[in-house]
């Protein structure tokens, strides 16, 4: 799959990418039907909410389950990624974020190269996060907010918060928040803040220092979302303070597998 002209041009201006039904319903039933084993395993990769015991996020699930491991080398998400990074990318991190209905928590504000710089070393903001909605995404149920062109803004100042939930993240600064939505709305008074949302299947690409975050989910929808983080070797973590399935550290080369290749394991399923 290779992104039109028009996509990559509103990727760079505005530091994220929707594209809507890049996978089937049947493919994304299958994914979906793997969940409740993962979610119930007894495993740290699993981070737990800080008030309600629901799990947070599901770390590592490619190296847990085989129907992930191939969503992890699809060529949807994979070829995109190379039209962009055009390089030996491998995979840094896999993992499902899941805002369970009524008790999902927030994700602050805040740019993935935080932390990989601060906590795994990675020395430039070239990763990119490859998205899949396992469910439908609303304005109700914590949906992603972007804030358009943030990323233009680079590596700015983050602060470590290891106190509003369970998985310590480095955050923006509110007042550095207000004036990135307030540079977006200078361009475009309608798009200070974005949210992401879709039928389940779209599919989300953004950059590492393109600032986000997402709401408590306090409807009765579930909200999962996959998330695959591609780097490019040459911008390899050089720090191994974390868990592997944080930051995974099989520096190889990611492989596409075929494109048909969730719809062959829900013929052997």
């Amino acid at each position: 799959m290779k992104l039109a002209d028009q996509q990559t041009t509103a990727l760079e201006r505005d530091g994220f990418l929707i594209l809507p039904d890049l996978f089937g319903l049947n493919e994304v039933a299958l994914l979906r039907s793997r969940l409740p084993a993962l979610l119930a395993e007894d495993s740290p990769a699993n981070i737990i909410e800080k008030a309600s015991g629901e799990v947070r996020t599901a770390m590592g699930i490619h190296l847990r389950d085989e129907v992930f491991e191939k969503l992890a080398r699809h060529p949807r998400l994979l070829e995109p990624a190379r039209q962009i990074r055009p390089e030996p990318l491998y995979i840094q991190q896999v993992k499902v974020n899941v805002k369970a209905a009524f008790s999902g928590e927030v994700w602050q504000w805040h740019y993935d190269f935080a932390t990989h710089h601060h906590e795994d070393g990675v020395p430039q903001p070239l990763a990119l996060n490859l998205h899949v909605f396992l469910d439908d995404v609303n304005e109700f149920n914590g949906p992603l907010y972007f804030i358009p062109g943030s990323h233009k803004f680079g590596a700015h100042q983050a602060l470590h918060d290891t106190a509003t939930t369970s998985y310590p993240l480095w955050v923006v600064d509110r007042q550095v928040v207000r004036e990135m939505i307030a540079n977006a709305e200078a361009i475009d008074p309608q798009r200070g803040i974005v949210a992401a949302t879709g039928k389940r299947g779209t599919g989300l690409i953004f950059f590492d220092t393109l600032v986000h975050g997402s709401p408590v989910n306090l409807s009765p929808w579930d909200r999962s979302i996959f998330s695959l983080i591609l780097n490019p070797l040459s911008n390899a973590s050089s720090r191994a303070r974390r868990p592997d399935f944080k930051h995974h550290r099989d520096f190889t080369d990611v492989q596409a597998v075929a494109d048909n290749c969730l719809l062959s394991a829900a013929e052997l399923d």
